[in-house]
């Protein structure tokens, strides 16, 4: 398993958890941007920067990812490509997207857009808070887990 972190919206908290989540597990993380991203001296810490335009971040992520791996984004439709490939997408808020979910979560995606298009102020999404910071360390925590159990009997 790699972890895939779609960097252009991570926040900065959040990276610094996963930079420790990979230092401690030894997994290989990229995060993938379009533009420079400060990484910490690991090995298995990797950038891949990606030119400016839509989705081109997203695009690259499910082009280099594998069945099983884990992408961190907030970007629904990402999520949904990812699952849809195999892997397993965790957005920095904690939740779990699962394929019964995304389809949801798309749903009212694409419904919110259609408002702002039509001129509707639908406010953005609130700060991210201390629970959901730990909601989020606590789940990649049980994923990390769940993969080292799963080589381990391999």
């Amino acid at each position: 398993m790699q972890i895939w972190v779609d960097a252009d919206a991570c926040p900065v908290v959040i990276r610094e958890i996963l930079f420790r989540a990979a230092e401690r597990t030894g997994v290989t993380m990229t995060l993938v941007s379009n533009k420079a991203v400060r990484l910490p001296g690991q090995p298995n810490v990797r950038f891949v920067q990606v030119p400016s335009g839509f989705d081109a971040a997203d695009k690259r992520i499910v082009e280099l990812m594998s069945a099983g791996d884990l992408v961190i984004t907030a970007d629904v439709p990402l999520a949904a490509s990812a699952i849809e490939k195999g892997g397993v997408a965790l957005n920095p808020r904690g939740e779990l997207y699962t394929s019964e979910n995304v389809r949801e979560r798309l749903s009212v995606r694409n419904f919110l857009d259609e408002l702002r298009g039509s001129g509707v102020n639908t406010g953005g999404p609130a700060a991210l808070s201390q629970r959901e910071r730990q909601l989020f360390a606590n789940q990649l925590d049980r994923l990390l887990a769940r993969h080292a159990r799963n080589t381990a009997r391999q």
